[in-house]
């Protein structure tokens, strides 16, 4: 599954205050220092200004520091002293008797959520609150990617790997006490997979482009058959929330469920069978969940799950607020989980101090990407369609610059949707683009497009200027890396309009194919393509720059839509990574997607958060939240 990362602004988000930070008596963030080695030139992760209105332009410093391939071996010093505890300590602290009861956990959230319905939105704020509230039939572990029994609590298949039967757990209810069985399954994949809707989830669940078969032969079985060989088999139900029939079924019928578990209808209306339950939402401010008292799932010795009594989501004016909220002991982790480099020093000297806890995850898994419009182009910039003018684009920018001069050095360079901190998956065959501005002039005068008039700026065979846009977020660092590549390829002679918008306005572009290119994010709920099919078919919902086609506009996506058919049901892991493989070597020639760096994960906490096991995965350190606690028990600022 992928999901947009959505992480704009609102103003008047206030910050509540309750706890206090903690001072070097309480526990100590971290007993082990890792010390990294390595080029300053290739360490990562994020930069931000906040502060800046979404319509000012980013600092020219930045561009003038990307001139110069501007590195900063401060920071480099600064991320090695604090590449973190390792993250088994913190999954292993905590309390002296082991797990505490009680009290809250109070966690940022940069984005308004625009309703609590997974099954019509796949926004950062409602996969969050999603991971809380629902559960599925079983769920990959985020940081071990194994399967796991959750809903189900076992199953079997048929010789032939295509059907299974589940067996669901007994005396399961939704947190309004009504009993959970096998018709709020089929009701479940019946939403998913309604046309009215167009739900991602239903676009996710599908093998060769087909639905799978499900029944209910009795209230505590499903039987799932594949419409086609899927090696990786039931992982792909890590994709599905199951919902309520009782509650949402109505609404399925009527038309309407796409309002339902709307931000407007109150908090009481939604039953789950996560952890915890929506009991307060105050636009602007925060969203509280309580404790599911109904919940199911037992800790190892038998005690009721969850640890916590309340989870609250402040939602944060931007970066700079949420971390000011960090650093002050008012929120106990980031939401989303990513720093900024200019961060580090003040969250360092926390660390010290024992007032916080940094763990160095790796690799993100998740970078942004450059994609352009291949559904719609105007016959002005027709040069959009072609993949030499895309090419010429990757050689043009400076990734090394980007890295060191937006990133700090806390990021490394990447040409494709799959980094290397998917060890299992990532290709290093894949084709590379070295800084190279004499290949890219080479590129574009191959395509017709060179200086007709001498200003040093490229025209087409008309005389027209190229030129193209670019749509970004406003006021972090994703408009920081795109004025970067602005500046880049002005050097090359392409002129690039920067359009800093908010998260709805560009998926209200992107929807309606009204824009050149996105530069944009996504999260990656698995590391297996084959969870990812929507990104790669032609026909997938979320494969960005021409979705949803009928058949492949290009023979470059039909070949990958055979490979990628191939790659799910071959037999053997070794067979699936050389399909996958050329998969990428295909991406990289005709580059839709333009990628340029992945940064690097750094997780940041207050110490008295304990039970969390970081992972590159989204949710990152959410994945678990029945088994979070707070090592003091305190209660959060919202009673």
């Amino acid at each position: 599954m992928i999901a947009l990362l959505s992480s704009f602004d609102y103003d008047g988000a206030r910050q509540h205050r309750g706890i206090s930070t903690p001072g070097a008596n309480r526990l100590a963030a971290c007993r082990l220092l890792r010390q990294r080695v390595g080029p300053t030139r290739k360490n990562p992760r994020k930069s931000d200004d906040g502060d800046r209105p979404s319509n000012w332009p980013v600092s020219s410093r930045v561009a003038r520091a990307c001139r110069a391939r501007y590195v900063c071996p401060l920071f480099a010093l600064i991320l090695a002293a604090v590449s973190g505890c390792r993250s088994s300590e913190l999954s292993t602290r905590q309390g002296a008797g082991g797990p505490v009861r009680g009290g809250a956990l109070v966690a940022s959230l940069r984005s308004e959520p625009r309703t609590f319905n997974r099954y019509i939105d796949n926004s950062a704020a409602a996969d969050a609150t999603a991971a809380l509230t629902q559960a599925k039939l079983v769920r990959i572990n985020r940081k071990t990617e194994e399967l796991e029994p959750w809903l189900a609590e076992r199953w079997t298949a048929s010789p032939d790997g295509r059907t299974f039967t589940l067996t669901l757990r007994q005396g399961v209810t939704f947190s309004d006490g009504v009993p959970f069985t096998s018709a709020d399954v089929l009701f479940s994949f019946a939403a998913a997979y309604d046309p009215k809707l167009q739900s991602n989830l239903g676009s996710a669940l599908r093998v060769e482009g087909k639905p799978l078969q499900i029944a209910a032969p009795d209230p505590a079985t499903i039987v799932i058959t594949l419409p086609a060989p899927f090696t990786p088999g039931l992982r792909l139900l890590d994709n599905l929330p199951i919902i309520p029939k009782h509650q949402l079924d109505p609404a399925l019928k009527a038309g309407t469920f796409a309002d339902a578990w709307g931000v407007t209808n109150g908090p009481g209306h939604m039953a789950g069978l996560g952890p915890f339950v929506v009991s307060e939402y105050v636009p602007g401010q925060r969203v509280t969940l309580t404790r599911n008292t109904r919940y199911w799932r037992k800790d190892a010795s038998g005690g009721a799950l969850p640890y916590l009594d309340r989870v609250v989501f402040e939602i944060a004016s931007g970066q700079d607020a949420e971390v000011q909220r960090l650093e002050s002991g008012s929120i106990d982790l980031l939401t989303q989980a990513d720093i900024r480099p200019q961060d580090y020093a003040s969250l360092k000297r926390l660390r010290d101090r024992g007032a916080l806890t940094l763990i160095d995850v790796g690799t993100g898994v998740d970078p942004n990407v450059l994609w352009f419009n291949l559904a719609r182009t105007p016959p002005a910039r027709a040069y959009l369609q072609k993949s030499e003018f895309r090419q010429a684009i990757s050689y043009a920018v400076d990734r090394d610059a980007i890295v060191n001069s937006v990133y700090l050095g806390a990021a490394v360079p990447v040409y494709g949707p799959v980094t290397p901190g998917n060890r299992i998956w990532f290709s290093d065959a894949a084709p590379k683009y070295p800084h190279d501005p004499e290949r890219a002039r080479a590129l574009f005068a191959a395509i017709g497009l060179t200086d007709r008039n001498g200003d040093g700026m490229l025209e087409d065979a008309s005389g027209a200027p190229v030129r193209f846009s670019i749509l970004t977020q406003g006021g972090n660092i994703r408009a920081q890396t795109a004025t970067v590549v602005q500046e880049h390829l002005r050097q090359a002679g392409i002129t690039v309009d920067v359009v800093a918008l908010d998260f709805p306005s560009i998926a209200q572009r992107w929807q309606s194919r009204d824009y050149d290119s996105i530069y944009y994010g996504f999260q990656f709920s698995a590391m297996d393509p084959a969870m990812t099919l929507d990104y790669w078919l032609s026909s997938g919902s979320l494969h960005f720059w021409n979705p949803e086609q009928k058949t492949p506009a290009t023979p470059w996506e039909r070949r990958i839509d055979e490979l990628m058919q191939q790659q799910i049901a071959a037999p053997t892991l070794d067979e699936r990574r050389r399909l996958f493989a050329e998969v990428q070597k295909i991406f990289g020639e005709n580059l839709p997607g333009i990628y340029f760096i992945a940064p690097k994960v750094s997780i940041a906490t207050n110490p008295r958060v304990a039970g969390a096991e970081p992972a590159l995965l989204d949710p990152k350190i959410l994945w678990n939240p029945d088994t979070l606690n707070v090592t003091d028990g305190a209660a959060a600022p919202h009673r």
